[in-house]
């Protein structure tokens, strides 16, 4: 089960969704970041699940949710971004109830964003959509459709089943080393959201920032792992017999 869950009553019509859950190179978190600071968007809703892992988030001396929902109304953006890697079992459902949520309020468009393995990751922004018009827009901005490739996680739920909600979906993808992961992805990605959006978020302190994203993001990562891995020893051990756990 998964509910989204406003802190007030919300007027988001013609606003657009950016997916930035992690994936590889996690181009979204980093983006993401760097988005919700550099706009000042304001902290407005939550993502829950008793399947996520159980952990919270703190910024700023303040527990929060994991993931969670930010919006500007300068930009009519709304931003859906996680500190854990969303469980695949969950991976269809997040993306029902985030098409499910971009009919409710109306919203314009859904951009998710995120990365592709490439040898040797290259300046190119990539685009897939199975909105005609929405492509042909992007290319004359030098962003590349992409012919031939795979997209996966909630970006491709998203993706898949926008026209079953008549919402149009885009994803954004950037080349990266999937063994590494480094702000000029996240720069890239933003410069691919600017052009789409006809927007000018700054860029200038996005590598300092996004450094620092990182850090925080893999740090992140590794706790709700090991946590995971917690519960899951402790599962192990009841079935054995008392524990501490039981």
């Amino acid at each position: 089960m998964i509910e989204i869950t406003m802190n007030k009553d919300q007027h988001l019509n013609g606003y657009t969704i950016i997916e930035a859950f992690p994936g590889i190179g996690l181009v979204g978190p980093m983006a993401g970041s760097y988005m919700i600071e550099k706009l000042n968007m304001e902290y407005i809703g939550r993502i829950e699940s008793e399947l996520f892992p159980p952990i919270a988030a703190i910024h700023n001396s303040t527990p929060m949710f994991p993931a969670r929902i930010y919006k500007s109304d300068k930009y009519k953006l709304l931003l859906f971004i996680s500190e854990f890697t969303i469980p695949p079992v969950l991976v269809h459902q997040l993306s029902d109830e985030l098409l499910a949520f971009a009919r409710k309020y109306s919203i314009l468009q859904i951009i998710s964003v995120g990365g592709m393995p490439a040898q040797k990751p290259g300046n190119t922004i990539y685009i897939t959509s199975c909105d005609k018009d929405i492509l042909k827009k992007a290319t004359r901005t030098g962003i590349k459709p992409i012919s031939e490739g795979v997209v996966a996680g909630v970006s491709a739920g998203i993706l898949i089943k926008a026209p079953q909600y008549k919402i149009p979906a885009i994803n954004v993808l950037v080349e990266v080393n999937p063994n590494l992961t480094d702000p000029i992805y996240a720069e890239i990605a933003i410069s691919g959201l600017n052009k789409i959006l006809d927007i000018d978020i700054d860029l200038s302190e996005l590598d300092k920032e996004a450094k620092e994203v990182e850090t925080k993001i893999k740090e992140m990562l590794k706790k709700v792992k090991d946590t995971h891995d917690t519960y899951a020893s402790s599962d192990s051990i009841s079935d054995q017999g008392p524990s501490m756990y039981a």
